[in-house]
């Protein structure tokens, strides 16, 4: 995992979460959140990229990466948001910034909206956000957990890799694909993934979708132009809804705009989290 480890545990009410926590310890504080069907790993570059500056939080979500997954779980968006306000708690941050992407956007919104959850400002990358959402395939996989859970082995990795490299325009390399599938190819992994996508649907965003204009602190939205998970004009629509938010469309860079286009979205983060208006 290119030495990408978090060393760190955090009982939740929804199961251990492991995180990490990197740069100077009286820095900025700036959290990541990851989406589905990924962990903290997709952010490793960015995060040892803002950590000569920023005191930069990672995590990995119940039922994700190294955190905890058993059966019986709660890892809806739901639930995740309330875990997020957890660990804001228990770090002692007041006001962070936030970088979230995919259904991390969400769970980032929901907390604030819903939770109280302060940040100092807000970036969304590809955030899921604005219905409807879930490609086909996502659906399918919700509707038939039940069926695809017990997928015999080969046949459940081969579906993985499918899909996640799905998620990049110019292709994903083969060890950062075979990272990032590897969590979910356990026999608790397996289930895990089937798990968190039948427990998420629509009404999580439906909660909150009315109340983006309520939102009063800098915001940044960043979108992969070719993006075919969530199209980018959900992002010049989400930028609509948010009182002065900007948008940064990414060329090139399909949903994983982290693993195809790291170095801009580095350097956009970078200047949107530096002290200023």
């Amino acid at each position: 995992m290119d030495g990408w480890t978090l060393d760190r545990t955090f009982g939740s009410s929804s199961g251990e979460v492991r995180w990490a926590a990197l740069g100077p310890a009286g820095g900025p504080p700036v959290v990541l959140l990851h989406g589905t069907p990924f962990s903290s790993y997709v952010w490793r570059g960015v995060a040892r990229a803002l950590s000569g500056r920023h005191r930069v939080y990672v995590w990995d979500m119940p039922g994700f990466g190294a955190s905890e997954m058993r059966q019986g779980q709660d890892v809806s968006l739901g639930a995740q948001a309330r875990v997020f306000g957890e660990l804001l708690a228990h770090w002692g941050l007041e006001r962070p910034a936030v970088v979230a992407h995919d259904f991390g956007g969400c769970v980032a919104l929901r907390a604030t909206l819903l939770h109280g959850a302060a940040y100092e400002r807000l970036a969304l990358v590809d955030p899921v956000a604005l219905a409807p959402w879930g490609s086909p395939t996502y659906r399918l996989l919700g509707e038939h957990a039940d069926v695809f859970s017990r997928l015999p082995t080969a046949l459940h990795r081969a579906l993985l890799r499918e899909y996640v490299g799905s998620a990049s325009h110019p292709g994903l390399r083969a060890d950062i694909l075979d990272a990032l599938v590897e969590p979910w190819c356990t026999e608790a992994g397996q289930a895990a993934f089937y798990r968190q996508i039948a427990q998420n649907d629509q009404r999580f965003t439906d909660e909150i979708e009315g109340r983006y204009g309520e939102l009063d602190l800098p915001v940044l939205i960043c979108w992969g132009e070719e993006d075919t998970w969530i199209p980018r004009a959900k992002g010049r629509q989400l930028a609509g809804l948010i009182p002065g938010a900007r948008l940064r469309l990414v060329a090139g860079a399909g949903h994983l705009v982290q693993e195809d286009a790291p170095a801009e979205l580095t350097l956009a983060l970078g200047d949107f989290l530096r002290p200023g208006p």
